[in-house]
């Protein structure tokens, strides 16, 4: 009579095997469907599978969280060299823009999230990150020490809450990079079914006000792209960078191109 061999859950079978570094980059991975037991992806990080079971991972993502693409994107399509910049993260998270921002070279990253444990446990740990969790950014007057370039991908608030704080952050000469959410930016007569945004109009005045906001703190608008990715639900989000106290792109104009390059991509 053949033995049955022990069953285990799936995310701390891939964390037994150094598949993954942490029972939380293990999930994530499952759930991005990375993760294969007996070349059948399996996307539930519960699923319990024998001990023993062949598990293969697909190519690792490069950054912990998707964000990371997002702000590569960004600092290709806008040509910012960030090695040796100290950097703020407003919204870090998981730490995809953090992550990001240190292979790029970043000497030091501020991670601030209001939330409490969701950092990569590998950024947790890097002598380059300081992590600032259960701080809400929006009342945070100070860091330890003036900052190059403040990101932020930030939900359920607005940037225009956040920038006016950021901008106290920065340096004379200090950039800043972020995530515009229009699901988060929005009124709710301007979301769509599952809060979705679809409408184009909608999209254009949700960059006029976050632009217009930025240009209230003495930041100057440099750039405007849509993200590489879509959110799950379908939500276009778009990607602004701005500098201090020089003078901004032509809004509207801006706004237009950004707008077309994302309907063509859509």
């Amino acid at each position: 009579m053949t033995k049955k061999q022990p069953k285990e859950r799936l995310d701390l079978l891939l964390v037994e095997r150094r598949l993954a570094e942490s029972r939380a980059q293990a999930q994530r991975l499952i759930r991005a469907g990375l993760v294969r037991v007996a070349g059948q992806v399996a996307d539930k990080p519960g699923t319990r599978v024998a001990a023993n079971a062949k598990i293969t991972l697909q190519a690792r993502p490069r950054f912990v969280g998707r964000g990371g693409d997002k702000l590569e994107a960004a600092l290709t399509r806008f040509g910012l060299d960030v090695s040796g910049v100290v950097a703020a993260d407003v919204g870090a998270s998981t730490g995809g823009f953090t992550d990001c921002l240190l292979q790029h070279g970043a000497s030091r990253v501020y991670a601030i999230d209001v939330g409490y444990g969701q950092l990569d446990w590998r950024l947790r740990n890097d002598p380059r990150v300081v992590v600032m969790e259960r701080t809400n950014a929006r009342y945070l007057e100070s860091l330890p020490e003036t900052v190059g370039l403040v990101t932020a991908d930030v939900s359920f608030i607005s940037l225009r809450l956040i920038l006016p704080v950021a901008v106290r952050w920065l340096r004379p000469d200090g950039q800043v990079v972020a995530l515009i959410k229009p699901q988060h930016e929005a009124g709710r007569r301007e979301v769509g079914k599952g809060g979705v945004v679809r409408d184009p109009e909608v999209h254009r005045a949700v960059l006029s006000r976050v632009v217009e906001a930025a240009a209230e703190t003495g930041l100057g608008l440099r750039g405007l792209m849509p993200s590489p990715l879509r959110r799950p639900a379908g939500n276009i989000e778009f990607l602004g960078w701005w500098r201090v106290g020089t003078q901004g792109l032509a809004a509207e104009e801006a706004i237009a191109v950004c707008l077309e390059e994302g309907e063509s991509k859509g």
